[in-house]
């Protein structure tokens, strides 16, 4: 069992069962492992320890992605796909700037780098996850700042598949 009384102690114990080999999974009765369900902290634990973290396939792109990204998931706002036309894109970006809350975004891998470049301009340069073709063949987790995710992108060729990108 894995819930709030026991989720600091078990934790710990789950980690030392990752870096042996072992393969762990986090189910819920009800829900989504690690969004306002234990299992944020197991996760937080693998992302900092570099072991792989997948979600499992879900009703929603976003939420599976919000379940193993490592970042808040107590409370979040879901964007969607920016605007499209730059000077929408932009009035949106700065709405968000002052949001505290993680910040889930659906973008094409043709607008992926754009969007990249306008946050790190309108928002500074803050840590994300940008998840790409989750729960399929090419599953990809790119972590890091802002920048660090667009210089990792313009340093190979062009990505494919559904994104989905959280900013904290």
């Amino acid at each position: 069992s894995y819930h709030q009384h026991n989720e600091a102690r078990r934790t710990q114990t789950l980690m030392d069962r990752l870096r042996e080999g072992a393969s762990v999974a986090v189910v819920s009765n009800a829900g989504t492992p690690s969004v306002s369900d234990p299992g944020y902290r197991l996760v937080v634990a693998a992302v900092a320890a570099a072991i792989p973290v997948v979600p499992i396939p879900g009703p929603s792109a976003s939420i599976a992605a919000l379940s193993v990204a490592g970042l808040p998931t107590d409370s979040f706002v879901f964007i969607g796909f920016p605007a499209r036309k730059e000077k929408k894109r932009l009035e949106q970006l700065s709405e968000l700037a002052g949001e505290p809350r993680t910040l889930l975004f659906y973008e094409s891998p043709r607008r992926i780098l754009n969007l990249l470049e306008e946050i790190l301009r309108v928002m500074g340069d803050r840590y994300g996850v940008l998840a790409r073709e989750m729960t399929k063949r090419f599953e990809e987790f790119i972590r890091g700042t802002v920048s660090e995710i667009h210089h990792r992108l313009k340093e190979r060729d062009p990505i494919k598949g559904e994104l989905t990108l959280l900013v904290a």
